[in-house]
């Protein structure tokens, strides 16, 4: 459990050390690397201050993704392993928790400054639930596509204890014709012809009780490169939205329009979300919820195993509705075996499943689909867009049996 107490003294701590580690150095490059399955995938394995060695993909801004074997570890990602994305590099280390505030205006009848403290006094709640970059698994689209080469590691999944945004937004009091609310954080550009980083989510899906102010990050304060003090929390929807460091938020009567809502994150405004490769779509919107996805986490492609019983593991998760099945094959498709779901923590999180296979002397492509309470399930050919987000098709992970 977090208190006031420990929050503050280790948040100063961490502080203190990320400052000594960033200030000429950024990145802590390990001897080690590792290679993604795709072209170009080398990467270093880097270290920061309170995460354990990640893969490394830029140093300014850090971005930092998880390694892959960390989702077999536990349904919930440790806070040492959890993604790291920023877009811009001017990253805050030096957030006083004792001075934070956060901000709220616009067309709200009593404009509020709150403290730290002041959100911590109101009601808490915790939801588990996957937060996942819009470019995971960008890397794996063909044809190839531009931004940040990911493999299946940018993403997680957390228990974020926090108070609902409707609780602030009441606080504060929506006027009638309000339509948006903006949230921004204290990360910035480094240069003046960078657009600042701001998001928006249209007023009823900000005020629907899940979208959370979160302090806490499994049972501990949030790592700073996780959005120390305070984050945004949008369950079932992209990263993007989870803006971090946020000190504030403003209620708006129009459609906002900025870069990062109306050029960037779009996708194809179809029913497929999806384009012919090497085409534009006609029209697009912004990215939203997640496609329903499905991993196997134990096994990866290359091993070699013992012939014969072996417990199959992995993940499945959505965009809100919870998953209702997995399935899994061990022939390429052709027969399919229903697994057995693990706990369920709730509809954004992600669902353990298992399933005890017996496997033949040979190679065997083994693949894993789910299914989700709406009825949406995976593409067992991949899907393309020209900025490489909504990947979901159907995984396979090829293993030799001897």
């Amino acid at each position: 459990m977090i208190d006031r107490r420990s929050l503050l003294k280790g948040s100063a701590a961490t502080i203190g050390s990320l400052i000594a580690a960033t200030a000429l150095d950024p990145l802590k490059a390990l001897a080690a690397t590792v290679t993604l399955p795709f072209e170009n995938g080398e990467r270093p394995l880097v270290k920061y201050p309170q995460k354990r060695p990640m893969i490394g993909l830029t140093e300014r801004p850090p971005q930092l993704e998880t390694p892959f074997a960390v989702f077999n570890e536990s349904v919930i990602t440790p806070n040492d392993a959890f993604f790291v994305r920023y877009h811009l590099a001017d990253v805050p280390l030096n957030i006083d928790p004792d001075t934070f505030t956060l901000e709220i205006k616009g067309k709200v009848d009593k404009p509020l400054k709150l403290s730290l403290a002041d959100i911590r006094k109101m009601p808490s709640k915790e939801i588990v639930a996957v937060n996942q970059c819009s470019g995971n698994s960008r890397g794996f689209f063909e044809p190839r596509v531009a931004g940040g080469q990911l493999g299946n590691g940018a993403m997680g999944n957390a228990r974020w204890k926090g108070v609902p945004l409707k609780a602030v937004l009441d606080k504060a009091g929506v006027q009638s014709g309000a339509k948006q609310v903006v949230f921004s954080g204290l990360d910035g550009p480094v240069s003046d012809k960078t657009p600042d980083f701001a998001k928006a989510l249209d007023i009823d899906h900000a005020r629907d009780g899940d979208v959370m102010l979160a302090y806490g990050m499994n049972g501990d304060f949030l790592p700073v490169l996780n959005g120390f003090p305070l984050r945004l929390i949008v369950p079932g929807y992209y990263g993007t939205y989870w803006v971090k460091h946020l000190n504030e938020i403003n209620v708006i009567d129009t459609v906002y329009d900025n870069f990062w809502m109306k050029t960037a994150y779009r996708i194809p405004d179809n029913d497929c979300n999806c384009v012919e490769p090497g085409t534009a779509p006609k029209a697009t919107v912004p990215i939203n919820r997640f496609t329903v996805r499905s991993f196997v986490t134990n096994l990866t492609s290359g091993q070699k195993v013992k012939a014969g019983k072996t417990n199959l593991k992995g993940i499945a998760f959505d965009g809100g509705k919870g998953i209702k099945e997995v399935a899994v094959s061990i022939d390429d498709g052709k027969t399919w075996t229903p697994a057995k779901l693990g706990k369920d923590l709730g509809k954004y999180s992600f669902r353990e499943w298992h399933l005890p296979m017996k496997l033949a002397a040979g190679q065997h492509d083994i693949k894993v689909r789910a299914t989700s309470n709406g009825g949406e399930t995976q593409p067992l050919k991949p899907l393309w867009n020209p900025a490489g987000y909504l990947r979901n098709v159907v995984e396979t992970v090829r293993v030799t049996a001897a």
